[in-house]
């Protein structure tokens, strides 16, 4: 395309824009409505996978050995857990490191367990950390049938429902933001409609006149790529105004858990990009998908 014919387009695409007001501020609003709430599911579901990422890769395979086993022994396990396939880091934790990390989970309570000081009845303990945390029951159950593996402790029951839990949350969001995409999509491309509809008799004449679908379609593209990026400002300043407000009252509270949200930076980036692009498609595809039947003359 030539420089000038693209100026052209530019040109006649933003009079369009100020020539139908009303409609114009109409596909806006349906752009901004829709973007609003794909933006909230977006937003929320970003935190629910990153929590239920950092939930999944916290859990660890915790290896009791044997009370009689030695430190040959030791060394021996450890390295035929660390060929097991899936297993990606193996930590050493004598009884008395356990003996301690028990006594500090109790707080003040936990004195009571300094008694055991003496005569550590615990045992040694390798903590097994997986490639993937899906792996973890079949590495469980690879390491428990070694020798001088007195017991293997990964939470076994509960591990499966989080994880069956994480894949439905995941699911029912992605689900429901396609929804609203393709519900966006619709409102966007109907209310789209309406505003070319009463420019039908000016495409007919470009076409009688011999213009060619793509010079006629290019006006409308670049309105609805306009029209797109313009509905996506208001959820974008809205949605990060919330979001870093939120983040400041609830973070703080946070602190010591595995709860965690997405911090400010870089998330603002990552939404303000998808919402821009998700703006941009759908006002693009709305505008070529209600101009393409008025192009049949």
């Amino acid at each position: 395309m030539k420089l000038n014919t693209l100026r052209r387009h530019l040109r006649e695409s933003t009079k369009n824009l100020g020539r139908n007001g009303w409609m114009t501020f109409a596909s806006v609003s349906a752009v901004t409505v829709t973007l609003l709430l794909v933006g909230v599911f977006l937003v929320i579901m970003m935190n629910l996978n990153s929590m239920a990422t950092s939930l999944e890769k916290d859990v660890r395979i915790s290896v009791h050995m044997e009370l009689t086993s030695t430190e040959e022994e030791h060394k021996a396990l450890q390295a035929e857990i660390e060929k097991v396939a899936g297993v990606d880091e193996v930590v050493f934790s004598s009884k008395d490191q356990e003996l301690y990390k028990m006594i500090d989970s109790f707080g003040e309570d936990g004195k009571v367990f300094a008694l055991y000081e003496q005569s550590n009845p615990l045992h040694d303990v390798f903590v097994v950390k997986t490639e993937n945390p899906q792996d973890i029951m079949k590495v469980a159950e690879a390491v428990e049938k070694m020798e001088h593996v007195h017991s293997v402790n990964y939470g076994k029951g509960k591990v499966e429902k989080i994880f069956s839990t994480v894949g439905v949350s995941r699911n029912i969001g992605i689900g429901l933001i396609i929804g609203l995409l393709f519900t966006a999509m619709f409102l966007i491309s109907n209310t789209i409609k309406i505003t070319i509809f009463a420019r039908k008799r000016e495409i007919e004449i470009m076409k009688l006149v011999g213009a060619t679908n793509a010079f006629i379609r290019w006006p409308f593209f670049l309105e609805g790529l306009f029209l797109g990026i313009l509905g996506s400002l208001l959820p974008i300043g809205i949605i990060l105004g919330f979001y870093n407000f939120l983040y400041d009252l609830i973070q703080p509270q946070l602190a010591g858990t595995f709860l965690k949200l997405l911090p400010f930076n870089p998330f603002a980036f990552q939404v303000t990009a998808l919402l821009l692009l998700v703006g941009a498609f759908i006002g693009v595809w709305g505008s070529l998908m209600s101009v393409r039947k008025f192009l049949k003359v």
